[in-house]
C-alpha cells in the first residue's frame, strides 16, 4: 500500500515555535558593555555628583557669599572640624538680600560683619547693637584668609566643570569642522589645514594662553575658558580627518553623491554620525585634560584670578604655606579634588572606549 501523503501527516500539537531573538541596536550593546565596567560606572557616578554640586552652586554652600569669600582673619589656617562662636554685626553698607536666582548665580551679598566672640560669652547671652551670636563649624578648616575651605572646594567644582565643558564644546566645534573638511576634500585644502594643525600642535598650551590673554588684555574667567578651549581642538581634528579619509570612498557616500546630495549633508548627516563613538571617548579625555590645564594655569597665576575659588589657585595658596601644619591640608584637599575628578573622566573614557569596541565580550 502506498505511504500517506506528506500533507496528511499529523503535526504534534506541542511542537514549540522557534522565536528569533529581538533585534538589538548597537547602542544596546554599548550600554551593556558599559554597565559591566565597574570602574567606569564609579567614575560616571562621581562626575554626576560633581555636576549636581556645580549646578546647585551657592544653594548648598555653608558660606554662600560671592566667591565664598567671607573670611574671618582671626580664624585663619584652622584645622578641619574647627568650631567657633562668632558675633555677627549688621553691615550698614550691605546691599539688599538677593533673590533665589541671584543667589544661585552670584551668591548672597554679605549682610553681617563676623568677628570671634569673647570666650566668656555664651550662645544664649544677648548682645548689643542688634548683634547676634552664632556657632559655625568648619568641616574642612579655614584657609589663610579665614574662609571656609569646604565652601570654596564645592564652588570650585563649578569652575572646573564649566571650563572643561566650554573647552570640550570649543574643541569639538573647531576640530570636527576643520577635520571633516580636510578629510573629505583632500588635496591642497587638506595640506593647508594639516599644516595649520601642525603649527598649533607645536605651540605649548601655556604659551598660547599667555598670547590670548595678552591679545585680549584681560585675565577674566571667560578668557581662561576660551584659551583652554583653543588649545585642544587639534586632537579632535586629527582624529576626525583620519576617520573621514577612510570613509569618504565608502559605498553609502558614493551613493549619496550619485543621488546629488549636497556636500554638507554628506558630511554632517552621513559621515559624522559614524564617528560618534571616537568623539565621545575623545571628549572625556579632553575634559580631563582641560581641568588639569586650568589648574596648572591658575597655579601659575595665568588662569582664574582671586578671589574666585579655582582648585589650582587653592593649591597655590596651600603650596605657599608648606612647612606649616595648615599647608598640608590646604594643598592636599584641592589636589585630591583635582585628582579624583580627572581620574573619573579617565576611567570613564577607558570604559567608553571598550564599550564602543565590538570585540569587547559581554559578561
Amino acid at each position: 500500500m502506498a505511504a500517506p501523503a506528506a500533507a496528511d501527516t499529523p503535526v504534534a500539537a506541542d511542537t514549540a515555535l522557534i522565536v528569533p531573538p529581538p533585534a538589538r541596536t548597537p547602542g544596546y550593546y554599548v550600554r551593556q558593555r558599559l554597565r559591566q565596567n565597574r570602574p567606569a560606572l564609579a567614575g560616571l557616578a562621581y562626575i554626576v555628583l560633581c555636576a549636581v554640586v556645580a549646578l546647585l552652586g551657592y544653594w548648598v554652600l555653608p558660606d554662600n557669599s560671592p566667591d565664598a569669600n567671607n573670611g574671618v582673619v582671626q580664624l585663619q589656617k584652622q584645622p578641619p572640624g574647627f568650631r567657633a562662636t562668632l558675633v555677627q554685626t549688621p553691615d550698614p553698607s550691605a546691599p539688599p538680600p538677593a533673590n533665589v536666582l541671584q543667589v544661585w548665580l552670584h551668591g548672597q551679598p554679605r549682610q553681617f560683619i563676623d568677628a570671634p566672640a569673647n570666650p566668656s560669652l555664651s550662645a544664649q547671652q544677648p548682645t548689643t547693637n542688634n548683634q547676634q551670636l552664632t556657632t559655625r563649624t568648619y568641616l574642612l578648616g579655614t584657609d589663610k584668609a579665614g574662609r571656609d575651605e569646604l565652601s570654596r572646594l564645592l564652588l570650585g567644582t563649578r569652575i572646573s566643570l564649566g571650563i572643561g565643558l566650554v573647552a570640550v564644546l570649543i574643541s569639538l566645534t573647531l576640530g570636527v569642522s576643520i577635520g571633516a573638511v580636510a578629510g573629505y576634500f583632500g588635496g591642497w585644502l587638506d595640506a593647508l589645514l594639516l599644516g595649520l594643525m601642525t603649527v598649533v600642535w607645536s605651540i605649548p598650551g601655556i604659551m598660547l594662553v599667555i598670547g590670548i590673554s595678552l591679545a585680549l588684555d584681560s585675565k577674566a574667567v571667560w578668557v581662561s575658558f576660551l584659551a583652554v578651549g583653543l588649545t585642544m581642538w587639534v586632537d579632535v581634528a586629527r582624529v576626525v580627518r583620519g576617520q573621514v579619509l577612510s570613509l569618504r570612498s565608502a559605498t553609502f557616500i558614493e551613493a549619496g553623491r550619485v543621488l546629488g546630495l549636497p556636500t554638507h549633508r554628506l558630511i554632517f548627516v552621513h559621515l559624522l554620525p559614524n564617528l560618534r563613538g571616537p568623539l565621545i571617548v575623545l571628549a572625556t579625555a579632553n575634559f580631563a585634560a582641560a581641568i588639569l590645564l586650568e589648574a596648572g594655569l591658575s597655579f601659575l597665576g595665568l588662569g582664574v584670578q582671586p578671589p574666585a575659588p579655582s582648585w589650582g589657585l587653592m593649591v597655590k595658596e596651600g603650596y605657599d604655606l608648606l612647612g606649616t601644619t595648615a599647608g598640608l591640608w590646604l594643598t592636599g584637599l584641592p589636589g585630591a579634588a583635582i585628582s579624583l575628578l580627572v581620574l573619573s573622566f579617565n576611567v570613564l573614557g577607558n570604559g567608553l572606549r571598550d564599550a564602543y569596541d565590538p570585540k569587547t565580550p559581554l559578561g
